[in-house]
């Protein structure tokens, strides 16, 4: 992950619920994040990233629900 992501997730105590996100997700995010060709279109998209954190349940734009628990038996 890298650094400025990390920053921005702990200044605005995103960083649990990043990381209680789905592996997919995550991956998702970050690379989505590093294609923008410009500091600025990453910061953007930085932004949606920590908005949609922030809400809840919404995964690049759209809604978005976390499975529910697994039982243990």
């Amino acid at each position: 992950m890298p650094g400025f992501v990390r920053s921005a997730l702990v200044a605005r105590e995103l960083l649990d619920a990043y990381e209680t996100r789905p592996e997919y997700q995550k991956t998702e995010y970050l690379k989505w994040i590093e294609k923008a060709p410009l500091m600025t279109g990453k910061r953007k998209r930085l932004d949606q990233m920590l908005d949609e954190l922030d809400k809840g349940k919404v995964y690049m734009g759209k809604p978005w629900s976390p499975p529910p628990p697994v039982k243990s038996s």
